[in-house]
């Protein structure tokens, strides 16, 4: 009759620490799936980076290209990431028979470029989108705040991860391979356009 041996103890743990890496790996976004290192190793920015926002787009950046780092002097950076312009709304909608909220659709719209220290344009003005559904109950409108204020956080991540994978994409490298061939614009400031408070969503009301 076989006999089957139970794995030691050692090897046990020896798994289970691999294992426990593999997900702490992946948990702090190690790697982007579907981005590359930037082709550029320095960029400047208008973002505020003491921004929770921007804080993120910072660490992201490092973690999937390490060799590229934020510059506060626009002079210094090979690149200028322009934010352009920023939008965050919150709409009803669906509403029940007696005329109260069921539904909210929160959306953020994001629009930047990419340039370069010369002001070629390696990536022209693009627009960024990010839509969510989220049912809504006025019997716990403290519990639904706090949710929405989480959607919209989860949302503002998504356009990060959206501007990382733009910014690596073959276009944008092949353009700055290749910026001598771009077209000049004249440099912007670094006024942000925006249509919304960003101090978080707009109160919501049954």
């Amino acid at each position: 009759m076989p006999m089957f041996l139970a794995p030691s103890f050692p090897r046990l743990l020896r798994l289970a620490l691999a294992g426990f890496a593999l997900l702490a790996l992946g948990a702090c976004g190690f790697h982007l799936k579907g981005a590359t290192p930037l082709p550029f190793q320095s960029i400047y920015t208008n973002i505020n980076l003491d921004s929770e926002f921007g804080a993120r787009l910072r660490r992201t950046v490092t973690a999937n290209s390490p060799s590229t780092r934020f510059t506060d002097r626009r002079q210094e950076a090979d690149v200028y990431l322009h934010q352009i312009a920023e939008s965050q709304n919150l709409r009803q909608l669906a509403l029940d028979a007696d005329g109260r909220v069921e539904e909210y659709e929160l959306n953020l719209q994001f629009q930047f470029e990419l340039l370069d220290r010369q002001g070629h344009v390696l990536l022209p003005p693009t627009t960024l989108y990010s839509v969510r559904e989220l049912p809504y109950n006025d019997r716990i409108v403290q519990a639904k705040e706090s949710e929405i204020d989480r959607a919209f956080k989860d949302m503002r991540n998504n356009l990060i991860d959206q501007i990382l994978r733009r910014m690596s994409s073959p276009e944008v490298q092949a353009a700055y391979a290749n910026a001598a061939d771009r077209p000049i614009v004249p440099m912007p400031d670094d006024t942000v356009r925006s249509n919304q408070p960003q101090a978080g969503p707009a109160s919501v009301r049954p």
